[in-house]
């Protein structure tokens, strides 16, 4: 099945942003990860530690299949935010390969921002910019049987 929910994009006040969506809609975050969280990506310069305390990743359910979703953004991660353009459509599937078609057909005559790949959060995900200026993210969850082999195959 898949699913369709709006990622939104903030300019350093995400927290305080969600934390008035929560209000007007209740409910919990579901997932809420700092930049502090994330490893060092190979290639990557350091983070500044002023940026570790923003919002890599928070999600508040608003009902049982709908979701919004958001992070932070700086000059070091995008100098071209602006107020307008920060938002995308997230889409998921329960089969990675779907996601990957998915994601490759979006890309097409579009710019990839982050190629479709296996990450660090245990999903594969790719962020792209169809041919019409819409921004994407594709995120399917890495299976049980997979994430298990992987996990045996780094223990041997």
């Amino acid at each position: 099945m898949i699913t369709s929910n709006v990622y939104l994009t903030f300019k350093g006040n995400c927290r305080e942003a969600f934390e008035f969506y929560r209000s007007v809609f209740g409910g919990d975050f579901e997932v809420i990860n700092t930049f502090a969280e994330m490893p060092p990506q190979e290639g990557m310069p350091p983070m500044p530690d002023e940026h570790k305390s923003l919002i890599m990743h928070v999600t508040l359910p608003l009902g049982e299949n709908s979701r919004i979703m958001g992070s932070d953004t700086t000059d070091f991660f995008s100098p071209d935010f602006t107020v307008g353009n920060n938002f995308a459509i997230s889409i998921g599937h329960e089969d990675p390969s779907k996601g990957e078609a998915y994601f490759n057909a979006l890309a097409e005559g579009g710019k990839v921002i982050m190629p479709y790949a296996k990450t660090f959060w245990g999903a594969y995900f790719g962020q792209c910019t169809d041919q019409f200026g819409i921004k994407w993210m594709v995120n399917c969850e890495i299976p049980a049987e997979e994430r298990m082999s992987t996990s045996a195959n780094a223990e041997s």
